[in-house]
């Protein structure tokens, strides 16, 4: 199984970037597929979370309103699409998947995702 980020890059305050996370080796269309970041010097952190296809969708509270979390199960990706970017949204972004569905009444946490993708850098300047 792999899980592969694209879409990062360098980006001025307010504009816009749309991460991929493409996954093969499996399909996830039921399970849950998320977003995480870290930026430097800090832990990482939950962003968004789809728990299935038309499922679910949490938002961490520093995002809400600002980025949307969607699924292509054709095609086993997920994309974050992240408007009015902040500085403080500068981090390395992580994909992540679970291995199975379950069924839990909360977001899942990160220590419950199975596979992580390597990350992709985006850069918010001032």
């Amino acid at each position: 199984v792999q899980v592969v980020e694209s879409g990062g890059g360098l980006v001025q305050a307010g504009g816009s970037l749309r991460l991929s996370c493409a996954a093969s080796g499996r399909t996830f269309s039921d399970n849950a597929m998320g977003w995480f970041r870290q930026a430097p010097g800090k832990e990482r952190e939950f962003v968004a979370q789809s728990k299935w296809a038309g499922g679910r969708i949490y938002y961490a509270d520093s995002v809400k309103g600002r980025f949307t979390i969607s699924r292509d199960n054709a095609k086993n990706t997920i994309y974050l699409q992240m408007n009015s970017l902040k500085p403080e949204d500068t981090a390395v972004y992580y994909c992540a998947a679970r291995s199975w569905p379950g069924h839990i009444d909360r977001p899942w946490r990160e220590s419950e995702f199975d596979y992580w993708g390597q990350g992709t850098q985006v850069t918010v300047s001032s």
